[in-house]
């Protein structure tokens, strides 16, 4: 048996990371600008995640929900007051596409309604609901297209507003800086009304945080920099720092009803260890303020260098989520890096270099890489 061919591989075998950086079988050494697709939070094989995962597998890996889980509890008491959200209730599941599935059924169960919202270039998971609310027909299966979805302009308010008013929205599922689309960012503005007109209209607001949140804009969730509190919030990608696990943090507002979710795996013994040494190297390591001073720092050097650099035709981002557009194909921009300058980086939208590091970059690894990113260029 062989492997079911769905990526694009880069011939590039990793097997070993530490901190911001990881080498391959021939043990050549790569600066990780790209953190595993935003996954990697607090650094590679970071001692306390590794010693806690350790411990953890050797006393209990994993028993089922139907049981009394104290690790859940301690998560879930941690996230509340690290991220502000303490009187939320906490669902964990395994996947951001998943945590996305269960936010729009908690959103149609609560409303009765099955209608949902979403913006243009968003991307919020393939699983079936997730895929819907996708904007990207390549992906959606003729199973999957139900016309559950309406898809309008980011920042838009007054197009949201439209369809909110015709009163069958359930939903409205919001990106505040698209990741696959290319680093676009919600405004304040827009968010603040549309979720004053989500409320006013009988709908939820969600906010998926899945790929700009814990931490990575430099505040614990990016619609924080908005001035907004949303209905739910889905969270997954760094909030275990590479084991599979997710959540949704759901308002005082909704009351449990047993029986309409549920999970095998989520919230299981080892993922639980994992995301709570996550916090613990967040806090004690300050991780969301050093993406927000890294961040700022290397905004600020990208922007100097576009001044001088004409393939560089935007920046754009927020703390260490940080978009490159370039006017030249980025594919072999990205080809050079990794291949000549050994740099891992994403892309994203139309032709978008994409910067997601662990939150533990420094300024002289932010250095090196603009000096990478030239030599590519050149």
């Amino acid at each position: 048996m062989k492997l079911y061919d769905v990526y694009p591989l880069l011939d590039v075998n990793i097997v070993r990371g530490k901190g911001c950086k990881v080498w391959d079988e021939q043990g050549t050494e790569y600066l990780d600008l790209y953190g595993g697709h935003a996954v990697i939070s607090i650094g590679h094989s970071h001692p306390h995640y590794v010693e806690a995962i350790s411990h953890q597998v050797a006393q209990l890996g994993f028993y089922s929900n139907s049981v009394i889980n104290t690790l859940q509890q301690q998560l879930a008491a941690r996230l509340g007051k690290i991220s502000g959200y303490d009187d939320y209730q906490l669902f964990l599941v395994n996947s951001g596409a998943e945590a996305n599935e269960n936010a729009l059924k908690l959103a149609s169960f609560h409303t009765g309604r099955k209608r949902i919202l979403s913006a243009k270039k968003a991307f919020h998971g393939r699983t079936s609901l997730a895929v819907e609310v996708t904007d990207n027909p390549k992906i959606i299966a003729p199973v999957n297209a139900n016309n559950h979805v309406t898809y309008l302009p980011l920042n838009d308010i007054d197009a949201w507003e439209e369809e909110l008013a015709k009163g069958d929205v359930c939903a409205c599922i919001l990106e505040c800086i698209q990741g696959v689309g290319g680093i676009r960012m919600a405004t304040a503005a827009f968010a603040q009304q549309l979720l004053e007109a989500c409320h006013r209209h009988g709908a939820i607001l969600i906010c998926d945080e899945i790929q700009c949140g814990y931490g990575r804009s430099g505040k614990f969730f990016a619609h924080q920099w908005l001035g907004i509190r949303p209905d739910l919030i889905t969270v997954a990608k760094g909030i275990a720092n590479g084991f599979p696990m997710s959540a949704v943090l759901i308002s005082p507002t909704f009351t449990p009803v047993y029986g309409q979710l549920g999970t095998t795996f989520g919230g299981n013994h080892l993922a639980c260890a994992a995301a709570i040494a996550v916090l613990d190297v967040m806090e004690k390591e300050h991780l969301v303020e050093n993406a927000n001073q890294v961040g700022q720092y290397l905004m600020t050097r990208l922007q100097t260098l576009m001044s001088s650099q004409p393939h560089i035709t935007d920046v754009r981002g927020r703390g260490l989520m940080i978009g490159i557009e370039l006017d030249i194909p980025y594919k072999e921009v990205r080809a050079r890096l990794v291949n000549e300058q050994h740099c891992f980086v994403g892309c994203s939208g139309t032709n978008t270099l994409r910067l997601l590091p662990p939150l533990c970059l420094s300024m002289a690894e932010a250095d090196i890489f603009i000096e990478k990113l030239q030599k590519s260029l050149s």
